[in-house]
């Protein structure tokens, strides 16, 4: 009988024996699912055809799958006219192959373990396919040799190996995803009604959008100077903050309203970042930390801050000129290594794209990125934050409230975000329009003038509106936030509200 199972598949190359198999297994299942038709309906959720060493196998197992999904019974009768065709069936003796799989009952206590110890096989011989693909790329230079692209290439490779068994995509029945969908409002309502996401670490922001969303991708665009990547850093800081306290208080990860952080900052080196992040919570002014003008007890309290933070799951890399799929590389190896919840870019467009595009066009690169952040959320089922330029078309308005229309370089990007926020600081351009300072001897016109911009910059200063222009899981507004430029710090306006989208 071990012969007979072991019999190869049409067409089979001549290594394929020695990949990892057990063709026992595989017949010992089919023969326990045509006993016990109740079985199907637990291991079709991990176990499909392709998982099968032997066509012969994967085949028989998806006609018991058609049969049973139509509520009919299968067994070697109801199965026996499907077969009768099959030249590999003829070649281990017809039909009758079908009683012989059932002739031993024992399966069926163990089927279970038998359905998992199938699919860690085809794991194996998915590895060992990527591992052969691996070494024919590697020894091959017929062609260009760009060994950078094929370590990209296996490493994307290796992690759907690792996250999807072989690289097929996660179905998901109805019922599993309206138990997530559940599982969502009832984050939601132990948050106190409107968390259901990662936090931003801003209740105003938190309490419109409900937090940070599995699988969305997050653009935040705005003019320089307006405080993009502060706020960021921000909600990134926030979002680890949170998950560490989570885990003090003993709530498992995946009720934690926080996550570790993986921040690209292709702009600002890590040690910059930190320093950010270190204002931010000794509540020193960045400027005085860069130039060491600080005081004995103020350097305690930035070491007490130092000291807290060490245990910070935010992951920072610096490195400069990366390509979208460099850095779903990092990402992914990160998700892999330490879990990240978060992952924030700073900023879309000092990512460079595959290079086929780069140099002949810019919009259909900016394409590519944008649509591989995209993937890459839905591919880690983590929320991805963006940072994004807008064009100078914003200066030459009166009202330099920014519009989706201004998102530069591409409407791709407004296309494949689920959400776009603007930043924008009135203040910032009221300090820029200061009159000419009056003397003694200037007219009443100069004072008047004067102190008419002294009101406006009263009434503004501090004050920052963060501008929700798309939102797929809700309506488009605005929050009121307060900016602390000394500490390069957002927080909650004592009188936050959200206004409805504005007309005109």
């Amino acid at each position: 009988m071990a012969e007979i199972l072991r019999h190869p598949g049409a067409g089979e190359p001549p290594e394929a024996p020695s990949l990892p198999q057990n063709v026992e297994a595989e017949a010992a299942l089919l023969g326990a699912l045509m006993l016990d038709n109740r079985l199907v309906e637990d291991i079709q959720l991990k176990l499909r055809a392709e998982h099968f060493f032997e066509p012969l196998h994967g085949r028989i197992y998806e006609a018991i799958l058609r049969l049973t999904d139509r509520n009919m019974v299968a067994n070697p009768v109801t199965l026996r006219p499907l077969f009768e065709a099959d030249e590999a069936m003829k070649e281990v003796g017809g039909a009758a192959y079908l009683a012989q799989l059932t002739g031993s009952g024992a399966a069926i206590i163990g089927a279970r373990d038998f359905a998992q110890q199938l699919y860690d096989l085809a794991l194996l011989r998915s590895l060992v396919a990527v591992g052969r693909d691996m070494v024919e790329g590697a020894l091959d230079t017929s062609h260009d040799v760009l060994p950078l692209d094929q370590i990209e290439r296996a490493e994307t490779e290796l992690y759907k190996v690792a996250e999807q068994g072989g690289g097929e995509g996660k179905v998901k029945p109805f019922a599993e995803a309206s138990r997530l969908a559940l599982e969502t409002a009832e984050k939601a309502l132990n948050s106190g009604g409107h968390l259901s996401g990662l936090t931003t670490g801003l209740d105003g922001l938190n309490s419109k959008i409900g937090g940070l969303h599995k699988s969305d991708l997050i653009i935040v665009a705005g003019r320089p100077g307006m405080g993009k990547s502060s706020l960021a850093t921000n909600i990134g800081f926030a979002c680890a903050q949170r998950y560490l306290r989570d885990q003090e208080d003993g709530i498992e990860p995946a009720k934690s309203a926080g996550g570790p952080v993986a921040l690209f900052s292709l702009e600002m080196s890590a040690d910059q970042l930190a320093t950010r992040i270190l204002a931010e919570e000794s509540g020193i002014s960045s400027e005085n930390l860069r130039m060491g003008k600080i005081s004995q007890a103020e350097f305690r309290n930035l070491a007490r801050a130092a000291g807290e933070l060490n245990a910070l799951p935010l992951y920072i890399d610096d490195t400069p000129g990366l390509t979208i799929a460099g850095l779903r590389a990092r990402a992914r190896r990160l998700k892999r290594q330490k879990g990240i919840g978060l992952v924030i870019i700073d900023y879309l467009q000092l990512l460079q794209g595959s290079g086929r595009s780069s140099s002949d066009n810019r919009v259909q690169e900016i394409s590519e990125i944008s649509r591989g952040l995209k993937q890459l959320a839905k591919e880690l089922d983590v929320p991805v934050i963006a940072l994004s330029q807008l064009s100078r078309a914003v200066e030459q308005r009166e009202d330099k409230r920014p519009q989706l229309s201004d998102l530069r370089e591409s409407g791709s990007i407004e296309q494949d975000a689920d959400m776009v926020w603007f930043v924008y600081r009135e203040d910032y351009y009221i300090q820029a329009k200061e009159p000419k300072r009056p003397n003694e001897g200037d007219d009443s016109k100069v004072w008047e003038a004067h102190q008419q911009w002294q009101q406006d910059i009263e009434r503004v200063y501090g004050l920052a509106e963060l501008i929700i222009a798309k939102q797929r899981h809700g309506a488009t507004g605005k929050v009121r936030l307060r900016f602390d430029a000394r500490i390069t710090k957002f927080s909650d306006a004592a009188d936050e509200s959200y206004l409805p989208e504005m007309r005109g």
